[in-house]
């Protein structure tokens, strides 16, 4: 592991004073201020806030056309995706779509036959639906750079509405209407709103085109407000920047959540993952709920996710809960032998040497290749590829990249620097995904390499852990951990960590690789845990944290979260 530089967030007290008198805490004040939030407003996180639908460019066209389409009794099928995002997204249009009588079903592309987006074979796929051949096909969390699917639907008869929040390629695909806050000329303040946020607005779009139409009374219809918790799920779950409309949209998803009011196959998931959804966080929604969805489209088939999303049947969600929990049980298992395989063939490579890291295993599972890759970019602190073999000839990588690299224009440089050899790539600046050559593997691996040395200038990258400075000592306690908790944390708003200097009163092992401490700071004691590190501190030290509440035996404790450590200054 790349030992972190520690560095402090800037500090805006002008804003933060001005936040304060708004009757903010002062702790959240300081926090907010420092991560952007510039007036009380944006804290207001209340539906009346919401950045209206209108704004979303082509969402009343596409209200418009599926308005008509409910009227003319015309089939919709969904196409989704086979992540977390695509799966509440997919659940958020059928239930909104079927309470506004939309006579409508979902298609999901698999991950190993037909890979990702609408595809012409998953057109094909479409045209021979079990319910029926579709009118018009319905894109969540895919289809911007679908020209030829969309082409290939139009030869048989079916017309496309896309919603998507991916960037445009240069040729836009042509379908009856596409709705993307990402597209060339929409002026949508939030660039950031994951894949069920989009279809989440077109539904509210709908719902006021049937209002104008006299389908429903002018406050009639559905009460969309009702899907917010799938809404919080896969916006939290797909890593999108949490800016204020964001935010906004993910805690009134948990606010539902903690009043118990949300879907069947949310609560079941709360309950596999032995959740409670009294106290339901953005962590919950990460880190549980969300790679249990995403276990179905790595390991299976994401049908098995997004059926868990749409039943109303309680036993019957907690049954595909429970499948869900054993495909994530699994899903874990193969990640950590592939892991452990990637790390042993590293250490006898010297990876060192290098700016780049990437693995190859013919045995390993594509489904899985990104986690691996995410976990080796965190211990060797460099942008990192892991392969599987795919169809005959042919590897499927999955990369996961650090802030000082852009991994979509590396590739794009090896893909131009070596012609032939990337059948397809596509993704962002922190991830992406590739199809390669699999004789072609070593020279990529030297190729990508190269890459990424010229982009940036260096060999190695050292990790920054960004603090916001020392915690007021009158806060750092149980009910400000509390406090802390129930704020929405996530991309872009990272969850605080403080820094400060204590001395080490007692340290132990807890089960041969976590390091369970008691610090004294001043006149204040804590326990502290960090969690594998095997290795015992020096009397005094400077820590990075995290504040968290403790619960033992109903009674309510601080506690810290070593972030990273060292020996003290001075």
């Amino acid at each position: 592991m790349v030992a972190p530089k520690l560095s402090n967030r800037p500090a805006q007290p002008e804003t933060a004073r001005a936040l304060e008198s708004a009757g903010i805490h002062p702790l959240l004040a300081r926090l907010w201020a420092a991560r952007g939030v510039t007036q009380a407003s944006e804290a207001q996180l209340k539906w009346s806030a919401l950045i209206p639908p209108a704004q979303l460019t082509q969402s009343e066209h596409a209200a418009c056309v599926l308005a008509d389409a409910i009227q003319a009794r015309k089939r919709l099928l969904i196409i989704a995706d086979y992540d977390c995002d695509g799966a509440t997204a997919c659940a958020v249009g059928i239930r909104a779509l079927r309470a506004m009588g939309a006579i409508v079903d979902f298609l999901v592309p698999n991950r190993f036959e037909t890979g990702y987006g609408l595809s012409p074979e998953v057109v094909r796929l479409a045209a021979v639906h079990p319910t029926g051949r579709p009118d018009i096909l319905l894109t969540v969390d895919n289809g911007i750079a679908s020209v030829d699917g969309v082409q290939a639907a139009s030869d048989n008869g079916m017309e496309v509405v896309i919603t998507d929040h991916h960037l445009p390629g240069d040729v836009l695909p042509a379908a009856l209407a596409i709705v993307n806050p990402n597209q060339p000329g929409c002026g949508f303040p939030s660039k950031n709103l994951a894949g069920v946020g989009v279809i989440f607005y077109l539904m509210l779009a709908l719902r006021a085109e049937l209002r104008r139409r006299g389908v429903f009374t002018p406050d009639g219809g559905p009460r969309l407000d009702n899907l917010a918790d799938l809404v919080a799920l896969g916006t939290v779950a797909d890593v999108v920047r949490l800016d204020a409309n964001n935010r906004l949209l993910v805690t009134q998803g948990l606010l539902k959540m903690r009043a118990g009011r949300m879907q069947a196959g949310l609560r079941a998931l709360f309950a596999v993952a032995a959740r409670e959804p009294r106290t339901a966080n953005a962590f919950d929604l990460g880190f549980a709920l969300g790679p249990r969805i995403n276990a179905a489209g790595r390991l299976a088939d994401m049908s098995l996710g997004i059926n868990c999303l749409v039943t109303d049947d309680e036993a019957l969600a907690l049954k595909l809960a429970r499948e869900l929990d054993e495909m994530n049980q699994q899903r874990r298992g193969i990640e950590t032998t592939m892991r452990e395989e990637a790390l042993a063939s590293l250490a006898q490579s010297d990876p060192v040497v290098k700016a780049s890291v990437c693995v190859y295993h013919p045995e390993w599972h594509q489904g899985v290749v990104g986690l691996v890759a995410s976990r080796l970019k965190e211990t060797y602190w460099r942008p990192t590829l892991a392969f599987a073999r795919a169809d005959s000839g042919e590897l499927r990588g999955s990369g996961r990249s650090i802030p000082d690299v852009h991994l979509r224009d590396v590739l794009d440089l090896v893909s131009k620097r070596y012609p032939g050899i990337i059948l397809k790539f596509g993704g962002h600046a922190m991830a992406a995904g590739l199809t390669l050559r699999e004789d072609a593997y070593d020279l990529f691996a030297e190729g990508f390499d190269a890459a990424v040395r010229e982009f940036t200038g260096k060999a190695s990258f050292e990790p920054v852990i960004t603090t916001d400075g020392s915690l007021e000592s009158g806060y750092a306690n149980a009910d400000v951990a509390l406090l802390l908790q129930q704020q929405v944390w996530g991309a872009g708003f990272p969850a605080p960590v403080f820094r400060d200097t204590f001395i080490v009163r007692q340290q132990r092992l807890l089960k041969d690789k976590h390091l369970k401490l008691s610090l004294e700071r001043g006149h204040q004691r804590f326990d502290a845990i960090w969690f594998n590190h095997a290795e015992m501190l020096p009397e005094q030290v400077d820590v990075a944290y995290r504040l968290d509440r403790n619960v033992w035996n109903g009674m309510a404790s601080a506690q810290l979260i070593i972030e990273y450590a060292g020996q003290a200054q001075g």
